[in-house]
Formats: C-alpha cells, sequence, structure tokens
C-alpha cells in the first residue's frame, strides 16, 4: 500500500469514477484503474462495486475511506509543519473580488510572500458568482469574495464586512433620488440585486442603476456628475479627499457586504488554510484598524 494508491482511492471515492479521478489527477485512466488494482490486491478486498454508470464503495471500502482521510490530513499537517516556509513553492491561484482588490488585497499578498518567498501565486478578479464556480470546480484554490460558499466539499473563513455610502459629485447640488442614475456593482452580484429591489420599491420602476463592472470606473462616473453611487465607503473616501466626490445620506443604505476567504477544505491542503487565515488577519487589521 502507498500514499499513491490511497491518494487515488480518495478522488475515486469522492469522485465516483475513474475518468473523473484522472482528469482530478492530471495522469491517465489506466493509471488509475491500475493503482486501485495494486491497492485491493494489497488488501486482499475489493473497494468499489462498478457498474456502468461508475463506482460506488463496499463495506470495506468506506471503512478504508475513513482512515485514507485521517492519513491524507496527517500528510498535509506534516508538509505544514515540517517543511520550512521559505521552501514552499507550489503554486496558489487565488480568486478575488473586486472590493477586495480596492481594499486590502495588496497588504495581504505582501505578508503572503514575506511568509512563503519562493510561493507562486496566480491571481484571477472576477465577480463572486464565477468565483464561487471556480473554486468549486477545482480552478481555483483559494477565494476572497461575497459568501459563504454552501458547498460540503468547501470551507469558509469570516472576514470582516465592507460598509457602503453613498456618494455624488462635490460641488453639485444633489439631485432627488430616483430622478437620477445609480451607478453600482455589476449586474451579476448580490449588491446589484438588493439595489434593484430597494431602488424599484421605493422610487418605481422608472428609476435608473447603471451597473458598473469596475468600482473605480463607477465612482469615476460619479465624479463626472453622471448620477449618484453606491460604493464602499473606504474606496470612495480615497476621492472624497481629493474633493472629487462627497458623501451623503439619502435616508437608507444596504446591508454591509459579507466576504468569507473560501478554499477547497475536502480534500485538505493546508497551504490555502494558512493563507485564508492570513487573509482574514490582514483584513482585520485593514478594516477594523
Amino acid at each position: 500500500m502507498t500514499l499513491d494508491q490511497l491518494k487515488t482511492f480518495l478522488w475515486v471515492s469522492r469522485l465516483g469514477g475513474v475518468r473523473k479521478a484522472a482528469q482530478e489527477m492530471s495522469i491517465t485512466q489506466p493509471a488509475v484503474s491500475g493503482r486501485i488494482t495494486a491497492l485491493e490486491e494489497s488488501l486482499g478486498t475489493t473497494l468499489f462495486d462498478r457498474t456502468h454508470r461508475g463506482v460506488t464503495l463496499t463495506k470495506q471500502g468506506v471503512l478504508l475511506r475513513d482512515y485514507a482521510e485521517k492519513i491524507a490530513d496527517l500528510v498535509e499537517k506534516i508538509k505544514s509543519n515540517v517543511v520550512p516556509a521559505d521552501s514552499v513553492n507550489s503554486l496558489l491561484r487565488i480568486g478575488v473580488a473586486e472590493t477586495i482588490v480596492q481594499l486590502w488585497l495588496p497588504p495581504f499578498l505582501s505578508e503572503l510572500y514575506e511568509k512563503y518567498p519562493n510561493l507562486n501565486v496566480e491571481i484571477s478578479v472576477d465577480v463572486s458568482v464565477n468565483l464561487r464556480q471556480q473554486l468549486v470546480e477545482r480552478s481555483l484554490d483559494l477565494a476572497l469574495l461575497m459568501g459563504p460558499i454552501s458547498e460540503f466539499s468547501i470551507d469558509n473563513i469570516e472576514l470582516p464586512n465592507v460598509e457602503l455610502g453613498w456618494f455624488a459629485k462635490a460641488d453639485a447640488q444633489i439631485p432627488p433620488m430616483g430622478s437620477t442614475p445609480i451607478i453600482s456593482y455589476n449586474r451579476n452580484s448580490r449588491p446589484y440585486r438588493e439595489l434593484r429591489r430597494e431602488v424599484t420599491n421605493r422610487y418605481g420602476d422608472n428609476a435608473k442603476i447603471f451597473p458598473s463592472s469596475s468600482i473605480y470606473a463607477g465612482l469615476e462616473m460619479v465624479a463626472s456628475g453622471i448620477g449618484v453611487g453606491l460604493f464602499p465607503r473606504q474606496v470612495g473616501n480615497v476621492l472624497v479627499k481629493q474633493n472629487r466626490i462627497v458623501e451623503f445620506d439619502p435616508g437608507w443604505v444596504l446591508t454591509p457586504l459579507h466576504f468569507t476567504a473560501s478554499f477547497v477544505g475536502e480534500p485538505r491542503n493546508e497551504l490555502c488554510a494558512k493563507a485564508a487565515e492570513l487573509a482574514s488577519t490582514v483584513s482585520k487589521e485593514y478594516l477594523l484598524g
């Protein structure tokens, strides 16, 4: 029995088939089948029932899965605690919502590289709905997004909420709400959906919302006088200090944005878990002082 055989066994049991396991592990189907056969021969028992729909665990397979998961977790802890941080040269694929990019992503990456100087990091910026899908599909290792993700294989670490504020062009009369365009988040985001519902309830169906895929571009639209905007207060305050926009109170605002550092917890990767914990620490220092 080898670690490779146990790892392969776990992927086949999780995904329910040799083909899917081979794709996940980037090896051939014959290689996966060979490892499973060798494992069954070494244990002297059948681990899977094979059908035309895939494979299911036998009673002995269920027992082995429990042991194999504990062994896999132990291996991750050994790598995390024994291997020096400056020797870690793995690839960490991080997906980030733009709100976080505009706030605390730079100090987070600085801390991450200080802790893991040889780590290879690949950053993808996208809306949270796409980041969620990419994480579930395993094309990302860590996602900093509007969460949490309700998926059995995903772990979520709470991040500080981000408060929203209303902004308008500086040195201009603030127009009545409902009669001026409202500039805010991307159409495929939760803030846009909640904003649309609230604006419709308050001002009717004729109210205009201009979605923007870029927070920075949206704030520039506000500064140019196209309309008022609903954006994270700490991002908008940058332009407030430049006397280009002002914050105002129309009497209501959406609830703060809720973010999580989400990562694949099954199978567990200690590097991803530590990176998520670091994101939590950095975000609290940045947003909570």
